[in-house]
């Protein structure tokens, strides 16, 4: 597998993944040769990445109204590593690989059904104000819950 700048060593990155949800390629999801269309896994890395989001508690409180703090993603991207085909099931991986002061570096994977990397990716999210649109500090609590996702782990 080639080399990727934001990955050290591929087999520990990989054993740190522990969350993940099941995601079927659809037929609207690919091209005319079959090929799932090179835009569907920013999708996938989104709902992922929600879901993973739920899981730690994270996005009931930002989807109250009355709440301060919202998530936008500042970047976004993916790195293909293997082809995809309508009809495959594949698992989408998501950990918080480096957290900052109010951003987290979340990474992805997607595996399909013999396990194997099909594609991979990464991006920052932002905790900020609805308010201001400036950058609000994790709390310690969010911290920890983000810091306790990443025990290494095999995701197979």
């Amino acid at each position: 597998m080639k080399h990727f700048t934001y990955i050290e060593d591929i087999e520990t990155w990989q054993k740190e993944f522990s969350f993940s949800i099941h995601i079927k390629v659809r037929f609207s999801e690919t091209d005319m040769f079959g090929h799932m269309n090179n835009t569907v896994p920013f999708t996938y890395f989104e709902e992922a990445r929600i879901e993973y989001l739920k899981h730690i508690g994270f996005m009931q409180n930002w989807v109250k109204p009355k709440h301060d703090t919202i998530p936008v993603v500042a970047d976004l991207q993916c790195d293909f590593v293997k082809q995809v085909f309508f009809d495959e099931t594949l698992r989408i991986y998501v950990k918080a690989n480096r957290v900052g002061h109010s951003s987290v570096d979340i990474h992805y994977m997607a595996l399909n059904e013999e396990d194997e990397i099909c594609f991979i990716g990464r991006g920052t999210m932002v905790q900020i104000s609805k308010q201001t649109g400036k950058g609000v500090p994790w709390t310690e609590e969010m911290r920890e819950k983000l810091h306790s996702e990443r025990a290494v782990k095999s995701p197979v």
